[in-house]
């Protein structure tokens, strides 16, 4: 079993349609692609992933349905990842924020 599949048959696979991944914005696969490249640099294993994004689901299923937006897979997982940087040492939560503003602030179409 590699480290990936991890993830597969349980609630926090990606979301597959015929075996392949589903992506439906590029910012998808991007996220899905720098956690991936993370694992295999070794600066975190899928389980340690996997956790962190048990949680984020959790809190997102926790959020009153009124106050919560709507179901996102990936917007779980950029908030699984945000935890995983802020909780290692890869990036300071500093350097973290800065980062989501610049990238929030890009005009639209120019997200790459």
């Amino acid at each position: 079993m590699t480290e990936a599949e991890i993830l597969e048959g349980s609630l926090t696979a990606p979301p597959r349609l015929n075996g392949e991944l589903v992506f439906e914005a590029p910012w998808q696969s991007r996220a899905f692609g720098v956690t991936a490249d993370l694992v295999e640099s070794g600066c975190f294993s899928w389980e340690d992933f996997r956790i962190r994004l048990i949680v984020a689901i959790d809190a997102w299923e926790s959020t009153d349905v009124t106050e919560r937006q709507s179901w996102d897979y990936y917007t779980c997982w950029v908030s699984a990842l945000e935890q995983m940087l802020s909780d290692s040492t890869l990036l300071d939560s500093t350097e973290l924020d800065g980062r989501a503003v610049a990238y929030a602030d890009r005009p639209h179409g120019h997200d790459h």
